[in-house]
């Protein structure tokens, strides 16, 4: 599966997406990263359309990320609570980590 390795994509590759949510809204989104736990990938999604700017965190989407045989991508809800706090705590890392980088 081509995608990061665990580190946040680079400026020049940003992809976007358009999710369709719950109440029928479409957000635009731009592909932030791709990555492994326990053996699932998951995709993080950051809004390219932030409704308010003063907020100091932009909300960010993460869902399951799957690629069929043909390289199609679709994404899953994560609706066990201790997955989802597994997720955040290593997308907390990989935060960290790039922020580390940068310095």
């Amino acid at each position: 599966m081509d995608h990061p390795n665990n580190n946040l994509l680079p400026d020049d590759e940003d992809i976007c997406v358009t999710l369709d949510m719950d109440d029928g809204t479409q957000v635009e989104c731009e592909i932030l990263t791709i990555f492994e736990l326990n053996d699932q990938d998951y995709i993080v999604l950051i809004p390219t359309d932030e409704s308010n700017p003063d907020e100091e965190e932009s909300a960010v989407y993460i869902y399951r990320y799957f690629e069929d045989e043909e390289g199609n991508p679709s994404l899953e809800n994560i609706l066990d609570d201790e997955e989802f706090e597994a997720v955040e705590e290593k997308f907390d890392e990989l935060l960290d980590e790039a922020e580390f980088d940068e310095d």
